[in-house]
């Protein structure tokens, strides 16, 4: 899944924008249900904007982004087997068999990063642009994953028990982040999530961004979007499954309906296409998850994945209705910044590190299980600080059309 700000907005695990946005009233229901035009300058005066916190700021996304990615974490440090198996030295059901049960769930994180990915670039691209909606998605993704492609690569030669050797031509590909379709093997195993990403990015510009971001054609988007992933799914063809995201398309037209609550108010229209993207949702879900691990050592239950993927949907719905507007911390904007460049190393680098502190310097396993993602985060401080915030800003007036930067 970025940093927060609501000009700069991303998902999946994955880099998001700032959230600020104004706080008014509720508009009036025959408002909300027939909403003004607005065109690329931004929506109509007469409708009330998004309601956001004391700030402005939808700090509570942060929070619900840094948990998603957290999740992911867990499951990739405890809730699998494989390379991470090699680094504890065995199996972390056996190492950790309380925790490694609840950690197997982890990877709902993914859907979870979705939902949010929906509400956020919904908020950050409303009033733009498709030429700035496109400099801030570069801007915002491509520093932070230059970086961690360098720190995974370093590591590939120092330890490549933990991450194998890379081949210069596979990183040069890697650096496109089009590494994916064209079949060469990802440098950084998360990165599967922001070519998912990629693709809403590109269907949500081509069909919404470019016209101008308003109710009605985001409305639209999310009913064709839906009918072509059932109709995806019944041709069951490799190129539309690419192009229409069959499995993943639900988690993100849900976070898109639940921006539109967000801005609008509640609109029976508007939670029938939450409730539909979640029972897709959730049936994609339990089918692809629902099955134990290599081993055997991982088994979910199929109920545990429907809660977690309808809390998913019901943690951004409450962010969506403004009762999380109390989790106003300051901190948790710190912890939002981190999310993306946190999301991006802490795979391939926290098995390297379990082996250092855990077979290395001999820590406890428990104690690995807890100092390893602290000083992932420390390092996703650093690239945000030292990367994100000098390059990405640089970046964005490098792309922007010469008279308008003149």
């Amino acid at each position: 899944m970025p940093d927060v700000s609501t000009s700069d907005v991303n998902a999946p695990g994955v880099a998001a924008p700032d959230v600020n946005v104004p706080d008014r009233k509720r508009a009036p229901l025959r408002t909300v249900l027939r909403p003004p035009r607005s065109g690329p300058a931004g929506p109509d005066p007469s409708v009330p904007a998004a309601r956001g916190g004391r700030d402005g700021r939808l700090r509570a996304l942060d929070g619900l982004r840094i948990l998603a990615a957290l999740m992911v974490c867990l499951y990739h440090f405890a809730g699998k087997n494989g390379t991470v198996a090699e680094s504890w030295h065995q199996s972390p059901a056996t190492l950790f068999p309380d925790i490694s049960a609840v950690a197997t769930y982890g990877c709902l994180g993914v859907q979870f990063f979705f939902v949010i990915s929906g509400f956020v670039i919904c908020m950050s691209s409303w009033g733009r642009t498709l030429g700035d909606f496109f400099r801030s998605r570069v801007s915002r993704l491509y520093p932070a994953y230059w970086a961690a492609l360098l720190l995974v690569t370093g590591a590939s030669f120092l330890l490549p028990a933990v991450v194998h050797a890379v081949r210069a031509d596979e990183f040069l590909v890697n650096l496109t982040m089009l590494q994916q379709p064209m079949g060469v093997p990802r440098v950084l195993g998360v990165c599967w999530t922001l070519w998912v990403e990629v693709r809403f990015y590109a269907l949500f510009a081509l069909f919404v961004v470019w016209r101008g971001v308003t109710y009605q054609r985001v409305v639209m988007f999310c009913a064709l979007w839906t009918l072509a992933g059932v109709f995806a799914r019944v041709t069951n063809h490799p190129l539309t499954d690419e192009l229409v995201m069959r499995d993943h398309a639900p988690f993100f037209i849900g976070g898109l309906a639940l921006y539109l609550i967000h801005r609008f108010g509640s609109d029976p229209l508007l939670w029938g296409i939450v409730g539909v993207s979640f029972l897709l949702g959730q049936r994609y879900s339990v089918t692809a998850l629902w099955h134990p691990g290599a081993q055997g050592d991982f088994v979910r239950n199929p109920y545990v994945i429907q809660l977690i993927v309808a809390l998913s949907f019901l943690s951004v719905a409450a962010v969506a209705l403004g009762w999380l507007r109390w989790a106003s911390w300051r901190w948790l904007t710190v912890a939002g910044t981190l999310t993306y460049p946190f999301y991006l190393i802490h795979e391939h680098l926290g098995w390297f590190v379990i082996r250092v502190l855990h077979r290395g310097a001999e820590l406890p396993p428990r104690l690995t299980l807890v100092l390893a993602p602290v000083l992932l985060l420390g390092l996703a401080w650093l690239i945000h600080r030292c990367v994100e915030r000098p390059v990405g800003p640089r970046i964005k007036r490098a792309m922007k059309p010469r008279a308008v930067t003149r």
